[in-house]
Parts: structure tokens; sequence; C-alpha cells
């Protein structure tokens, strides 16, 4: 008897084992064309080419005009920005924009860094790429994806960029250089606008490989935030053999232990809570429930009818101006509302803020931008596969106080089996490469060292 009891036991280990498994599934890595008309018969032309940012006076003055030329609501008494963004402060703004914003000036520190455009799969996709000016000796720089999302771009990462090419110069340990490869998002900035319905963040994700393999990097290590996080999610989903590293500041989870946050203030070891992550969570009604209540208003928007709005955001560099800086307002720090200027200034320079702005103002993209949100929501709940395949790479996570929502390392592992670096870090928000970028160097090189 007490043999079949073992060997039953056995038996039931083992299917429990078989059925519970990760199963290491894949994305298809499939193809696609996104220019206009049908695809042509004959290849693609696969040259990279430089590109340079400019402007035109005629381009500032036409801003200038419109500027000018603006209608302003007068805001609520005592309201400072809990009705969105206070146009008290927006006059301030304007004002620093009209007459002492330098968009030449800007546009020269674009150009710092090394522009080309390739075409990929009927678009012309925008990237930069920057090595190290000095690798030290016998070292051979590590290739580094960096992926923005909505509302930035590539320009969040000017100022890691150099911490990761040039550590040595800024303090930092050069036991890890890189040469950071940052793309546009198709529809972003200065890469080509898809002309069909259907792309999204693992059509993206294929492109950004494609672009990868034509830069010469079989293997590379990958790190994003908002869109970026769920582009560098799809891109291991589907060639996790080419990535050797993961690392994310933002995740994307559907995850059961989210049922348990009612119990997990009562029972929080049980539920592998840590103290700091009952500090971030709880409580739960206000930092998780009508925060993203409060915070969500554009998602629905821009997941449903982001033509409608995108034609009002894209004629107005004002009404851009307020729809996209109150973003880096509140989702920088929530308590940012309390203030009457959102906090704006005390995270960014107006400089940094209005130049991120003019990437879509001079570009019209923040319609096909907005598209993305639709492409990737607007098919309803775990529609898409991606949503149920777990990452089987190496990953690292960098959990910043003030973002959106805080995500616990037990459910950042049910996603990704293969954490090795999960960290709280010290201040930050959403977009942590523009607002924190030494922290953030300093976490991609604590997760690369580990791996």
């Amino acid at each position: 008897m007490w043999l079949e009891i073992l060997l039953t036991s056995v038996l039931g280990f083992v299917i429990y084992w078989f059925v519970s498994r990760d199963k290491e599934e894949t994305l298809p890595l499939e193809d696609g064309w996104w220019g206009p008309g049908a695809r042509p018969a004959a290849a693609e032309d696969g040259s990279i080419r430089p590109f340079k940012v400019e402007t035109s006076e005629e381009e500032i003055q036409d801003l200038h005009r419109r500027i000018d030329r603006v209608r302003l609501t007068p805001p609520l008494e005592d309201v400072r920005f809990h009705f969105g963004f206070n146009s008290t402060y927006l006059k301030k703004v304007l004002s620093y924009w009209r007459n002492d914003f330098d968009w030449r000036k800007q546009v020269d520190i674009l150009n710092r860094y090394p522009h080309f455009k390739t075409r990929i799969e009927g678009l012309d996709i925008h990237f930069i790429h920057v090595k190290p000016p000095q690798p030290p000796s016998g070292c051979t720089p590590k290739p580094l994806l960096m992926v923005h999302g909505w509302p930035g771009s590539f320009y969040e990462f000017y100022k890691i960029i150099p911490l990761l090419t040039d550590p040595r110069s800024h303090g930092l340990s050069e036991e890890h250089v890189f040469e950071v490869i940052c793309p546009s998002i198709p529809g972003y900035g200065f890469s080509e606008a898809s002309s069909k319905k259907g792309l999204n963040s693992v059509a993206t994700a294929r492109i950004f490989y494609k672009l990868m393999l034509r830069l010469g990097f079989r293997e590379f290590y990958i790190q994003g935030g908002d869109w970026g996080a769920l582009i560098c999610t799809n891109i291991a989903q589907m060639v996790p053999s080419h990535v050797k590293g993961l690392h994310l500041n933002m995740a994307f989870i559907v995850n059961p232990g989210i049922l348990t946050l009612l119990l997990g203030r009562r029972f929080p070891r049980l539920f592998g809570y840590t103290q700091r992550d009952m500090e971030l969570l709880f409580p739960f009604r206000e930092k998780v429930f009508y925060s993203l209540l409060r915070e969500s208003g554009y998602m629905h928007i821009q997941c449903t009818k982001p033509d409608t709005v995108g034609c009002a955001l894209n004629d107005s560099p004002v009404g851009l101006a307020a729809y996209i800086l109150e973003k880096f307002s509140t989702w920088t720090n929530s308590e940012f509302r309390d203030l009457e200027d959102g906090g704006l200034e005390r995270k960014f320079s107006l400089d940094d803020l209005l130049t991120n702005v003019m990437l879509y103002w001079t570009t019209g993209t923040i319609a096909s931008s907005q598209r993305f949100y639709k492409e990737n929501l607007g098919q309803g709940f775990m529609a898409n596969k991606h949503d149920r395949i777990k990452v089987h790479v190496p990953t690292g996570f960098a959990a910043f106080p003030c973002e959106l929502m805080h995500v616990p390392e037990k459910w950042v592992k049910f996603k990704y089996p293969k954490l090795v670096s999960y960290s709280y870090m010290a201040r930050g928000g959403h977009f942590a490469a523009f607002e924190e970028p030494e922290l953030l160097a300093r976490d991609i090189c604590k997760f690369v060292g580990l791996l």
C-alpha cells in the first residue's frame, strides 16, 4: 500500500510539474508592409542613410503666429493642476516658448548625436546610433537598444547616453560600456507613420529587430519604459536567442497576484509583498484605484478615437504643449497636481520639455503617435497573444517610486521568470531616463553585471 501511495505521489508531482511549468513559447517572426499601396515586387532598399535635423525661418514664424493667436480659458480659483494644465502657468510657458526658446540651438543639440534613416517594411525608420568615443583597451562595447514611449521621444535618452557610452568621463565605472541605438517608433518624430491599420507593438518589435540585424548585431541588450517596455518585451518574446538581457522600468502585466491586493494589506508576507511594496501600493483606493482613474482618461480617447483629438492637437501648438506637458507633471510625481506650476521645472528645464513638444509639432506626428494606443489596446482585454506569453530571457527591473502603478517583484517574476535584478529606486517617476539618467544608468550596469 505504501508503495502505491509513493508511486501515486511521484506521478502526481510529475503531472503537476509538467502542467504548471513555464512553457517557453515565442511570438512568430512574421513580416509586414506598412507603406502606401501594395508591396512592390522589387527588393526593399536596405541602405542606412545619414539624417540631419533641420529647421527654417518659416517654420519658426508659423509657430510664433499660432502662439500669438492663442485663446486661453481662465482657470478656476485655487485649482492648481487638478483640472489639468493650469492656464495661468501655461502663460509663462508660452511666453518663454515665444520669446526665449531657441529652436535653432536645440536643433544643434539634437544633431550632436549621429542620426540615420533606413527603410524597413515600407517605412523610413529614424534612429540615433552613438558609439563610445574612447572605449577602454580590450573592451568590446555592448550594443543596447533603448526604446521610448508616449508622449516622449528619442530625446528622452540624450542625458543617459553619455553615461552609458563614456561612463569614465562622468564618474561611473567603465566595467560596462555600451553603444546605444535609439529608434523612433513608427509614427513618432522622424520615423514614418504607417499607411495601414495594424501596426502595433509586435510589428514595431519586428522592425526594430530587423534594424539591429541591419546594423550587424545578432545579439544585443534592450531597455525600455512605457511603450518601449512593451516593444522590448515583444522582441524578447519573438527572438529570445538574440536578446542577451532585457531591462525595464515599466511592465505591462496581467497577473493573478493583482487579486491578492485586498488581502495583501493584512497578510503581506503571505503574498510576497515587502514593506516597500506596502508603502507604494496602499492605501489601495488612493494609490491604485483612484490614481488610475484620474490618469487614464487620455488612454480611453486614444484607444478609441485618436484621430479626433489628433486634429485639434496637430493644429494648435498651445493645445499640444498643454496636452503633452501635463503628463510630464503628473506622471513624474502625482503630488505635483497640488502645485500651481505642476512641478514641471523641479525636474526638467523648459528647453528640454519644449524640445520634446517640438519633435511632435514640427513633424506633425501627434495623431499617428496616438494611433499606437488603438492598435495595441483597442482590441479588448487579453486579445493579443503576447499578453499570455512569458518572457524567458534574463530580465532586470527598476521600480521607480512615482511610476503610474507600482509593480511588486513577485508580479514581475510571473511574467518574466528569469528576473535576475529587481531594484527599488530611490526617486523618480515615469520618464526615468529623462528625469533620473544616472540612477537608471547605474541600474542597467548593475543588471548587465549580474548576467
